[in-house]
Formats: structure tokens, sequence, C-alpha cells
């Protein structure tokens, strides 16, 4: 609400940052309330209602808002040219992701090596969030069975309790490959039939299984549908089906 990004504001100081999560989420009222405050440091607060309504306007330090969203194309224009950079960050490396496990393992206080903090990160899809849910749950297994320490053998218990192998793919990631591969004759077919024989809607096929998908090279998307890719039937040690002599014509 407007009131409170009022009492966010007012609280900051000079040089402070206001880090935006999901920007791009933000409620109309509040991203135009941001724009004095963007261009002015100044936040206009409207008080009254009908004829009798007036502005304030209230002086803002001198901050730095950062907004952070994986969707810009979901910004307003307004919105996004106000912002004086925009700057892409990609995707961490497994040595990265391998340092962000081992000090989420301390604040867990988990006894974890380097070793074993590098197999949980090429599983983790490169995303610390992802990351922090599969130490977590290796932190279940360190308490339940009172172990001294995370073992290579707990891991790959901890990576078969979850379904997740050797490259991150869950049993979702799985079963939509399969589906294509088994059903569609590796595509292509389009996401809605995909959403029915998966009995999962739309958004979270689009948003969920395949941007990793794609990113690794399994699925590329075409003007008719999607289409596994010959490096996915490798990683599943399934043989793609040779056209038959009548498609072959055909084509």
């Amino acid at each position: 609400k407007t009131g409170d990004l009022a009492a966010i504001l007012t609280n900051l100081k000079d040089n402070d940052v206001l880090f935006i999560d999901e920007i791009h989420r933000l409620p109309k009222p509040v991203e135009e309330a941001l724009y004095p405050v963007m261009e002015d440091f100044a936040l206009d607060i409207i008080i009254g209602k009908g004829p009798s309504a007036r502005t304030m306007r209230l002086p803002v330090p001198k901050i730095t808002i950062v907004g952070a969203t994986t969707r810009l194309a979901l910004l307003s224009a307004p919105l996004r040219d106000r912002f004086g950079m925009t700057l892409r960050l990609d995707y961490y490396t497994d040595e990265e992701m391998a340092q962000i496990i081992l000090r989420s393992a301390k604040l867990f206080n988990i006894p974890l090596k380097k070793e074993m903090a590098d197999l949980i990160a090429k599983r983790a899809r490169r995303t610390p969030r992802i990351a922090n849910r599969i130490l977590k749950r290796a932190r279940d297994l360190y308490e339940v069975h009172k172990l001294k320490e995370i073992t290579e053998k707990v891991v790959d218990d901890l990576f078969s309790i979850l379904e997740i192998d050797e490259i991150g793919l869950s049993d979702v990631d799985r079963k939509y490959l399969l589906i294509i591969i088994e059903k569609f004759d590796g595509g292509p077919v389009g996401v809605s039939t995909l959403a029915h024989t998966l009995s999962e809607d739309i958004q979270t096929i689009e948003e969920y299984i395949e941007p990793y998908l794609m990113r690794i090279g399994f699925i590329k998307k075409t003007g008719k549908g999607r289409v596994v890719t010959t490096k996915a039937y490798a990683h599943l040690k399934v043989t793609r089906k040779k056209e038959s002599s009548e498609q072959t014509r055909l084509i």
C-alpha cells in the first residue's frame, strides 16, 4: 500500500538502499507513488477525499532504489525508464554455488565438507533457493539419524528420496520429457495438450518446468510446439524412433 511505502521511506536515511524484490508485482498506486521519489526525492500524499482533498509533498532522503525481477517485460515503461541503469545478472557458477552452500551450512550449523557442497551445487540448478532447500533436507537426515557428518552416501540417499538426478532434473521434469517422447514421438506438441496430459496448468509448465529444460538444451520451442532434443534423449537413455517410410515419403 502507499501508506506502507510512506512509512518505509520516512525511516530511511541518506545513502540508504531500498531493495524491491519482484518489482513487477508492485500495485499500480504504489508504482505511481514511486515516480516523484525517483525523480525529485519527494513523496506526494493525498489527504482527504473528494473536493476537499489536497496533496502534501514530503521530502525523502537521497536513497538508491534497486529493483529485482525475472519478468522485465512486465514492468511498465514509465517505471522502467526512471531507473538509471538496467543490469542483467547471469546464473551462478557451480563454484559460486558451492560457496553459497557452505555459507548456508554454517548458518544451519551443519558440518559440511567442500566435496559434499560441490555435489549439491551440481544438482541445484545454479539457484541458491533450491540449494538451500536441498541443504535443509540434508539437515533433516543429519539430525534424525544423529550423524557425525554429511557423507557422500547421505547426499546420494537424499537425492534418491527427493528424486533429483545428477544434473538436477526432478521427477516432474523427467515425466514432462517422457510424455513428449513416448506419447507424441518427441514433438512438436502444444503446451495446452501437455498441460492436460500432465494434469498441470499452463503457467506451471511455462514458468516452473520449461525454463531449466530450455536452459540446458533439453527442449526447444517451435511454431508448432515443444520438441525434445537429442541431448535429452541421450540423458534419459531413450532411443529416438526412426521415421516411418510413409513419413519420409510425405516429407
